[in-house]
């Protein structure tokens, strides 16, 4: 069985890209080229950032029909994050409310990636 462990996002400078990241992962990244930057994560999921502008960089997508989600431990930790990403002027994209699955909130790095925080799924005690 595979078991996925590395997602890539194409973004426009990935200098400008990571120093976004840093902020939202509170961590550095293990390996930085002016085309590439890598985080890694002690459960062994690299998150990296390519840049579109690369010498070999070859896509015929657009768009961001994607998210990269952060499942938090409860309610308060979504609002917590949200106020301080907030702060931090990240920009909201989808402000705080009750989805299917709970409390969530979007935000969207600087090449328009959605970034999800949201609590683990919330299952209906008739199906548990």
């Amino acid at each position: 069985m595979l078991n996925p462990n590395l997602i890539l996002f194409y973004v426009k400078n990935p200098s400008e890209s990571a120093s976004f990241y840093e902020k939202i992962f509170e961590q550095q990244p293990v390996a930085a080229f002016p085309n590439y930057v890598a985080f890694t994560f002690p459960n062994g999921f690299t998150f990296s950032l390519w840049s579109t502008q690369a010498k070999n960089f070859v896509s015929a997508g657009t768009g961001n029909r994607s998210e990269l989600a952060f499942m938090v431990s409860d309610e308060n930790e979504v609002r917590r994050l949200r106020k301080h990403w907030g702060e931090w002027g990240v920009i909201i994209e989808q402000d705080l409310h009750e989805a299917v699955f709970g409390l969530t909130f979007v935000a969207l790095d600087p090449d328009g990636h959605r970034i999800r925080v949201c609590i683990p799924d919330k299952i209906p005690s008739s199906l548990k």
